[in-house]
């Protein structure tokens, strides 16, 4: 049984190692010594554990959730669940766990671009067997959520606090600017925004996210409008297609006449009424509601010419590790079931703004008493799974941000030499970093 066991929220963030701090010298494990693969179990010969250890960031602020629900699958199963607070953030819990922590927790929360070079160090169970024994229904998973944890045929986590972007608007700009209809279309945001820059209401009709708060997520809807993509699974042709680069074209071009780039979080110009419209996670809903004086409108993502406003997601699953007993795996297998069942995913989003993960899920009382959540939800059947370069690769968010940001904020820059340099960077942080890895 993994250690340590009490007390019952414990701090796994002082776990840290020094290869934590350099963690490119931390290859994954590729020895093939691993635990007995998941595929060679019976599970029907196996008894639950009594006691499992569940290390979180608790996304949202959830950690009152998150015991909550322990408690009651506790009284439900008999089984202990040990809550860790494994870092501040998804990368800290990462972090943590590719450095010792897959040896004391047997689920973790992992993000859409953290788990998979937890993968890679063959540190996460695939589940589809396990699941299966432990009873848990996925049938009623949101399909694009429960398909972000899909690598080669088999799921390495389960969705649990997940979100999308939003298309938020300032209702009362668009009132004084004579709008009557809140644009589908990214060409319809431009006739909006050049109205609004117009009649004056605000500094910028639009707003983009700067570097550091992740544009390659949300302007993947715009490049998906438009043909294009961040990579064809580990294809990166595409990043400087044609489809791609009339998008950022678009975008660039907008910069100059009615959108800006936020210095710093965007979701405080659209509060302040700096800016009259953004996209932005579902997650900032109660914040900004909160925050602004004006009132909020939300829809769904624009369309482009090629596709119908396809939605990327985001935010973290539950994954089991490896290193555990097949005991500790199927209890924590029923855990998995438990807090992401349909009663639970409506509880912990109408207490921390994360959509349900459910399709079953009953929602009416968040939506009286939060009308626009329900916008976010129904725009789940839109959501598509994120393309490779930005979620699996190392490096690679951080790397077509980098540009995009050069994009947005520089007229000057080509904007198909600077994706065809981008696609070569790309290129090249796939044979350093893991095409041995993926190709053996």
């Amino acid at each position: 049984m993994k250690t340590p066991r009490s007390p019952r929220v414990l701090n796994g963030v002082a776990a840290l190692s020094i290869c934590a701090l350099a963690l490119t010298a931390c290859g994954p494990d590729t020895s093939g010594d691993g635990p007995e693969e998941a595929s060679d179990i019976d599970w029907s010969s196996i008894e639950p554990a009594d006691e499992i250890t569940f290390a979180s960031n608790h996304p949202g602020a959830s950690v009152d959730i998150e015991e909550s629900m322990i408690e009651a699958f506790t009284e439900e199963t008999g089984i202990e669940v040990n809550l860790i607070n494994s870092g501040g953030n998804y990368e800290e819990t990462s972090q943590w766990y590719q450095t010792g922590g897959s040896d004391t927790a047997d689920v973790v929360v992992l993000s859409d671009a953290t788990w998979f070079p937890n993968y890679l160090n063959d540190s996460l169970l695939p589940l589809d067997d396990v699941l299966e024994a432990a009873e848990v229904d996925t049938d009623t998973y949101v399909e694009a959520l429960y398909e972000d944890y899909n690598y080669e045929g088999s799921h390495y986590g389960v969705p649990y606090a997940r979100s999308t972007p939003l298309f938020y608007y300032n209702a009362d700009h668009y009132e004084e600017a004579g709008i009557e209809e809140v644009p589908e279309t990214w060409e319809e945001v431009a006739e909006v925004s050049e109205k609004l820059m117009e009649a004056d209401v605000a500094d910028s009709a639009f707003v983009y996210p700067p570097q550091p708060e992740y544009p390659a997520w949300t302007m993947a809807n715009l490049v998906w409008g438009y043909g294009g993509a961040w990579s064809e699974e580990w294809d990166f042709e595409i990043m400087s297609s044609d489809a791609n680069v009339e998008a950022l074209e678009f975008a660039q071009e907008s910069t100059s006449d009615w959108a800006s780039v936020a210095s710093g979080d965007q979701a405080d110009d659209f509060s302040a009424g700096v800016s009259s419209q953004m996209i932005q996670s579902t997650g900032s809903l109660g914040g900004v509601l909160e925050s602004a004086d004006f009132e909020v409108g939300v829809a769904f993502l624009p369309s482009g010419p090629e596709a119908e406003g396809e939605t990327p997601t985001g935010g973290a699953g539950l994954m089991i590790s490896a290193s555990s007993t097949p005991e500790e795996q199927l209890a924590a297998a029923k855990f998995l079931g438990f807090v992401t069942n349909s009663e639970n995913t409506a509880e912990f989003s109408a207490g921390t703004g994360y959509v349900p993960v459910r399709t079953d899920a009953e929602m009416s009382d968040v939506y009286d008493e939060t009308p626009e959540f329900e916008t976010a939800v129904d725009q789940l059947e839109r959501a598509r799974v994120q393309d490779y370069s930005r979620v699996f690769l190392p490096g690679g968010d951080l790397a077509i941000s980098g540009a995009l940001q050069e994009i947005l904020t520089n007229d000057d820059v080509d904007v198909r030499d600077r994706l065809e340099s981008l696609q070569e960077e790309l290129e090249g942080l796939y044979e350093t970093e893991i095409a041995d890895d993926i190709e053996n």
